[in-house]
């Protein structure tokens, strides 16, 4: 293991997370995890080699800034919570969703007003603490984050909307946490946005976890945009009882190094995820991103599709695996992934993998890296548009597959945009 790959187990940052007042039970889960960490291998990414990034840079002695600066402010109002490394900037939960019984809030909150529900679904279901280092860690050093619980038979018309900023006005450490718990037959909507605030060169870990009771639905949407001075590992994980379903479109826009796990495991008869994620490289910016969906239950469904567009000196490396493990008869699993390339300097990788383990189900995959069609060039070219312009077009319209399934309108705005400012940017490095 690469020195760089190895966290400085000094005390003081086991303390510098701890909640106040948490109980007793997560206090025993930081110190299995953190007791774990040096024995456990950091998680592969095929054909990424990031065990040299400072994800585990960590500070001992980290900063907290009370203060929530006015970009932050502007932007939340249109959210439901907002938070600023572990500060909560806004909470605004209408009386009668409190009155169904669904609960939102930060996770300090969490863990002090609803210890015992969190303790029910914190790292017992969709993902485990002892994985590989990465998670460990994260289990360990939890210091922020969000709870959502939707109580059985309630459906939310209007999406949940959650801005989490990572504070990098000073040296500090954002693992953040994000728990949604959907009760049996519950429906909504959840959109997260990650962005970050200041210069100060900090890693980012944000993990998510959903748990979709029977027959609930889950529509997750995504838009990540950390810094260029952040390096991040994201991790989103689903785990599907029966006949339950989650829909995820997952935006990632950061302009520094990523890694990211995004993978549902679909436990119940029934089960169905649709598991949809556009990126964006640039400049000489590398990511890493595994989709992965494992049909455990019979007649279980789970579809990815991965779209990426390279620009400057980039990496992008899409793995997908579906995996269908022996008794899930009727299953099925599909993906699509597809690569753009917008420069001859990128490398991008479209890497689908099939584990089946059963013989009455349907499994396929498309994959493919390539240039841009030219013949949708020279149409737009041939009435009057640049060739710059007609390059943003058509990779606009290649990642507009997901953009229809941003619920909320100002998050897709803004989405067009981090899309057209990477274009532009990324073809002046040309």
């Amino acid at each position: 293991m690469l020195k760089s790959a190895v966290l400085d187990m000094n005390p003081a940052l086991l303390k510098s997370s701890t909640f106040a007042n948490e109980p007793k039970w997560l206090a025993d889960l930081r110190q299995r995890a953190w007791g774990k960490i040096e024995s456990l291998e950091m998680p592969v990414f095929a054909k990424i080699n990031y065990h040299s990034w400072p994800l585990l840079k960590l500070a001992a002695d980290p900063s907290v800034n009370v203060s929530v600066p006015k970009e932050v402010t502007e932007e939340a109002k249109n959210y439901h919570l907002a938070t600023i490394g572990q500060i909560v900037a806004k909470l605004d939960l209408n009386d009668e969703l409190k009155k169904k019984g669904v609960i939102l809030c930060d996770m300090q909150t969490a863990i002090q007003e609803h210890p015992d529900l969190v303790k029910q679904y914190l790292f017992t279901k969709s993902i485990h603490f002892d994985e590989n280092r990465l998670v460990a860690v994260d289990a360990a050093l939890i210091n922020g984050g969000a709870f959502l619980y939707v109580p059985h038979d309630v459906e939310i018309s209007d999406p949940i909307n959650l801005l989490q900023f990572q504070d990098s006005r000073q040296a500090t450490n954002f693992i953040n946490h994000t728990v949604i718990v959907a009760g049996e037959n519950s429906r909504f909507k959840v959109l997260q946005r990650s962005a970050t605030v200041g210069e100060v060169a900090n890693p980012a870990h944000i993990m998510v976890e959903i748990v979709a009771e029977n027959g609930s639905y889950v529509k997750f949407s995504a838009l990540d945009s950390l810094a260029t001075q952040t390096h991040a590992y994201i991790n989103r994980r689903g785990y599907l009882e029966k006949d339950a379903r989650i829909d995820w479109t997952i935006g990632l826009f950061n302009d520094g190094n990523t890694i990211a796990d995004f993978d549902s495991d679909l436990v119940g008869i029934g089960s169905h995820t649709e598991m949809q994620t556009v990126a964006i490289s640039t400049d000489r910016q590398t990511q890493g991103i595994d989709t992965q969906v494992t049909n455990y239950a019979a007649h279980s469904e789970g579809n990815i599709l991965q779209r990426g567009i390279l620009l400057g000196a980039s990496s992008l490396v899409f793995n997908g695996i579906g995996k269908i493990i022996k008794g899930a008869h009727g299953s099925k699993a599909q993906q699509e992934n597809r690569v753009l390339m917008l420069s001859p300097k990128a490398r991008g990788d479209a890497n689908p993998i099939l584990l089946i383990d059963e013989n009455d189900v349907i499994a396929g995959h498309a994959a493919s890296v390539g240039r841009i069609n030219q013949d949708q060039l020279y149409y737009l070219m041939s009435r009057g548009l640049t060739k710059e312009v007609a390059q943003r077009l058509v990779a606009r319209g290649f990642l507009g597959v997901v953009l229809s399934d941003i619920p909320m309108v100002e998050v897709r705005d803004q989405m067009v945009a981090m899309i057209e400012r990477k274009l532009v940017n990324g073809q002046g490095t040309e």
